[in-house]
């Protein structure tokens, strides 16, 4: 019914923000993600999406047009609702969760409040040809089509540290540093994080 509703933000916080249309405001959800883009914003379009239910008719807004894609597939899948796929926009964002279901990666999964193993095991299970279809392996893979990752894991699991928790840290790593990043510092710095 509404594609976007832009105009001031009159409120916001990370659960929700009122965007004044015109002297209309509309009470829009949105995800933690979506609040970082939008936090020191004035003015913003918000995508929408709206889910009408017997008791209420509520408002789902975006800042990009991959995050609303994303939630729309996650409340395609049974026992997925809006608001559980919002906590997990707010826990991941649109490409850690895609990584995390191209990957089969459970674990990190999980972690999302409200998200147990059957749960997880359905989002891969449901979205994994979805997401592989409608993403291009140059903005999801890339952390894990990166040669300096894998010969710092093999480093660092040589070291004798748990594979888990390296793949954890360089992750985290090449997303705060870049994927360019040398091999050496990348190895120096996850040793000073592990």
């Amino acid at each position: 019914m509404f594609a976007y509703v832009e105009g001031l933000l009159t409120e916001k916080n990370p659960a929700y923000a009122v965007v004044d249309c015109t002297g209309v405001g509309y009470l829009v959800h949105i995800s933690l993600h979506t609040y970082t883009q939008i936090k020191d914003l004035t003015n913003a379009r918000l995508l929408t999406h709206l889910i009408v239910r017997e008791d209420a008719h509520l408002l789902y807004g975006f800042f990009t047009e991959e995050e609303r894609r994303i939630f729309k597939l996650l409340i395609s899948v049974s026992g997925i609702g809006s608001n559980t796929a919002r906590m997990i926009l707010s826990s991941l964002s649109p490409k850690e969760l895609i990584q995390a279901i191209l990957a089969g990666n459970e674990p990190l999964l999980k972690k999302v409040k409200g998200i147990g193993a059957k749960t997880a095991q359905r989002l891969i299970l449901e979205l994994k040809d979805k997401v592989s279809k409608d993403s291009r392996p140059e903005d999801f893979g890339s952390l894990y089509n990166n040669t300096n990752r894998e010969e710092a894991l093999s480093a660092l699991v040589i070291l004798g540290f748990a594979r888990p928790a390296v793949e954890k840290a360089l992750d985290g790593l090449l997303r705060e540093h870049g994927m360019a990043i040398p091999v050496e510092q990348l190895i120096r710095l996850a040793l000073k994080v592990l």
